[in-house]
């Protein structure tokens, strides 16, 4: 298995932050070779091919589907349609999922204690999570059962494990851009404009997988220490 923590050469500046900083990310990402900026003024959103290696998606892979559950939704809506997938929680002490963790450290530059733990979703035929924000709404129900000791999300790291055969695509409605799922694949955006605030403009949307079944891993980073 390749070393994935030293994959992408990151800039040399060892400094980490809790993301709050939008613009040392921002600048951080920017220096990784590879890494493709999604062109857009409403959000801050990069794209980086063969972040994970075939054999670290097959390990993820396995892990998912040894522990899988319904994924759930903060804020119910009424839609028990809203989110379908499954979701599996990835334990730190594994030495993969430690291994990503720490590649996914180095690549944005965020401190890991700011970071909630490693989440796989699967998504079978049919299954979607219809248009949603990560971050937990100003007013919604649930905030302060999920963000009175880490504060609400700042960025959010995606990597695809498998290219299903059809579907499974990321469409972010209001930049008008459709990510095509790709094993390997990594999708970062911050969740907030430039002055901080939350940027409703990352409104995202897993579609439906038509053929196939679609894994993904992600990271979502906090204002405050996780935990």
């Amino acid at each position: 298995m390749a070393d994935i923590a030293t994959m992408h050469a990151a800039p040399p500046d060892p400094a980490l932050a809790s993301g709050l900083d939008g613009n040392a990310v921002v600048a951080r990402l920017s220096g990784v070779a590879g890494v493709q900026r999604v062109p857009s003024p409403k959000a801050n959103l990069f794209l980086l091919r063969d972040f994970l290696d075939a054999e670290t998606c097959s390990a993820l892979i396995a892990l998912i589907d040894a522990d899988r559950r319904p994924s759930t939704v903060s804020d119910a809506n009424g839609d028990s349609a809203y989110r379908t997938s499954e979701t599996c929680d990835l334990s730190a002490t594994h030495p993969v999922v430690r291994d990503v963790e720490d590649a996914l450290a180095r690549l944005t530059g965020i401190d890991p204690i700011y970071g909630e733990p490693l989440q796989g979703q699967r998504y079978a035929i049919g299954q979607e999570f219809k248009a949603h924000t990560d971050y937990f709404e100003p007013n919604g129900m649930d905030l302060h059962r999920f963000c009175d000791v880490a504060g609400n999300r700042t960025w959010t790291a995606m990597v695809y494990l498998n290219t299903p055969e059809a579907g499974g695509a990321t469409r972010f409605k209001a930049i008008d851009k459709t990510i095509q799922p790709e094993a390997g694949k990594l999708v970062a955006w911050n969740n907030r404009r430039p002055d901080g605030t939350l940027n409703p403009a990352t409104i995202h949307h897993g579609m439906k997988v038509r053929a196939g079944v679609k894994y993904v891993i992600t990271k979502w980073f906090r204002e405050r220490p996780w935990g």
